[in-house]
Formats: structure tokens, C-alpha cells, sequence
């Protein structure tokens, strides 16, 4: 896989071999049928640097050039805030969130200094006039890794994959207790909290959720166990419901309950892993922590 200026060119594989553009789009990348439209209206696809018909089979070893990096007008205003880039390509970048700083804003006309707004910054000072696409998010006191996509393609792939739980997000979280279960499975469904605005509770006519756990180490002096999470579902604020549901806040919630002895919720995405949308590779990010003081003490994050 290379770029070649506004355009990637892919070498046909053996697995693809048989199969039409249209087939490609819609099957192996399930590309969305507004997106895929419009590269088709737009001759935005090229077999061997020639524009063809998109029902024709394609041949191993040919070489697939697809327009992604032409410039877009800016959606996403950008702010400078230095950011900790994991891992980073032409069509994605994944980041460390620091904590206290949101995903997303809510007014696009009146915040600025959130994440995105930083990587639309960082993009746009390298010298990619496109908008970047965020594919997941985390709550504002929770840190750590988020994936990115830098293209329309690239983020539909993503969010596909995203949808079909082939991104796997694990959490390390600091609870209150000593959990007796140290292994579990948490299934129980997610809705609002009729009473609080923000706050979500543990409801029978709320949405699926479920939450894998495991402890990995207690403090007993502290009272308090470090978790290792990773989720089937992304519903907000899972797995600070989840664990307060079993009666183990995460310090530092106070919403759900969880004792002030931090200064945000003990919650760190510490690692993403997902295939790369285009190659296929498996690409696997670990997030450092970053909080002083620190929260997370003398756990090996690539033990987890």
C-alpha cells in the first residue's frame, strides 16, 4: 500500500481475485451506499491508473487506486493543544487522551479545546486538508487511547468494524472493595437516570451492555482492587455503572457513589487493538499513564 498524491494504490490480493469494485465497496469494506456513490460519480477509483467499469472483475495483482486525500473544506475547527499521537498513518491516527479535556464539543461554534479539535490541528499542520473523523469517544475525566480516522472511506470501514465489535477496547479501572468475583461477566442494560441529566443507571428497558472484568491487583491497605475491563458494548459511562451496580465505584466517581481520594474518575483506556481498515494488519496500541500524582501505581500496562 502507497500514496501516490490524492490517491492510495492497493496491489490486488489473491482473495479479492473474481470480485468487482462495486462488490469491493459494498462486501469487503462495506462502504456506506451514499459514500460509495459518490466515488463512484466522481471517477474516484482507478484499476492499473485507468478508469473501469466498476462490475469488472478484478485480478490479483492489479494495482486499485482509491481517491481519499483530496482536500475538503474544514468542518472541524482547529486549536492547537499538544497531543500524544500512538500510532499514525495516511487514513488514521490513534491518541492518548490526557484527562479533563472532552472527545468532542458540544457547540461547535463555542468550544474549541477539545481532542478532536487538537487532531484536526495536527492534521492540518502536516498538511492534510481533510476533516478528521472520530470513531469512538471517552468521557472527559476518562483517559487514554481513541482511535481517528483521517478519510470518509477510512471512517466508514472503521465505524463498520467498530459496529461489529472487531475493535477491542480495554480499560483499567481503580474500584472501591475487594472484589470477591475476581473474574466476571457483567450483562445488564444501561438506560437514563430519570432523576439526573448526565447520570445513567442500571435499567431493565434500557440497552444491552456487557462488560468482561478481571482483577489484576489489589491494595488492601487502600481498599481498593485494579480492573481490567474490556467491553462487548459502548454504552455511556458503562463500566462506571457496571461496577457500581456490583457495588464497586471507581474512586474518584462521584456521581456513582465512588469516594474523593482521587481527582477524576479511576478509569484509562490503556489499549486499542484493531486491523489496520486497508491492510489488514493487526495493529495493537498501549496508552502510558500520564496522571501526576499518579493514579495507576506500579501496574505494568503491557501486562494487560
Amino acid at each position: 500500500m502507497q500514496r501516490l498524491g490524492d490517491w492510495f494504490q492497493l496491489i490486488i490480493p489473491k482473495e479479492w481475485a473474481g470480485i468487482t469494485i462495486d462488490e469491493l465497496f459494498r462486501k469487503e469494506w462495506e462502504s456506506s451506499k451514499k459514500l460509495t456513490h459518490s466515488f463512484r460519480m466522481e471517477d474516484s477509483v482507478q484499476v492499473n491508473g485507468h478508469a473501469i467499469n466498476w462490475n469488472t472483475p478484478l485480478s490479483a495483482g492489479s494495482r486499485l487506486q482509491v481517491r481519499v486525500f483530496n482536500e475538503e473544506e474544514i468542518q472541524v475547527t482547529s486549536y492547537y493543544h499538544e497531543i500524544e499521537v500512538l500510532y499514525e498513518d495516511d487514513h488514521l491516527i490513534v491518541v492518548n487522551k490526557p484527562p479533563f479535556m472532552k472527545t468532542h464539543p458540544n457547540d461547535n461554534r463555542d468550544e474549541e479545546n477539545t481532542l478532536i479539535n487538537a487532531v484536526q490541528f495536527h492534521m492540518l499542520a502536516n498538511g492534510e486538508i481533510r476533516n478528521v473523523r472520530q470513531i469512538h469517544r471517552l468521557d472527559r475525566d476518562t483517559s487514554g487511547a481513541i482511535l481517528f480516522a483521517k478519510h470518509a472511506l477510512a471512517g466508514a470501514i472503521l465505524d463498520r468494524k467498530l459496529i461489529k465489535r472487531e475493535i477491542k477496547r480495554t480499560y483499567l479501572a481503580m474500584a472501591e472493595g475487594l472484589l470477591r468475583k475476581k473474574t466476571g461477566v457483567i450483562d445488564a442494560p444501561i438506560g437514563r437516570d430519570r432523576h439526573h441529566p448526565t447520570k445513567r443507571r442500571v435499567s431493565s428497558s434500557g440497552q444491552p451492555a456487557i462488560t468482561h472484568y478481571q482483577v489484576i491487583k489489589e491494595d488492601k491497605q487502600r481498599n481498593v482492587s485494579y480492573v481490567k475491563c474490556w467491553l462487548e458494548t459502548g454504552r455511556t459511562h458503562q463500566i462506571r455503572v457496571h461496577l457500581d451496580s456490583i457495588g464497586h465505584p471507581l474512586s474518584g466517581d462521584t456521581l456513582y457513589g465512588g469516594k474523593p481520594i482521587v481527582n477524576r474518575q479511576a478509569l484509562h483506556a490503556i489499549k486499542l487493538e484493531f486491523h489496520h481498515p486497508f491492510t489488514q494488519e493487526k495493529i495493537e496500541c498501549i496508552a502510558p499513564f500520564r496522571d501526576k500524582p499518579e493514579i495507576f501505581k506500579q501496574i505494568d500496562m503491557h501486562l494487560l
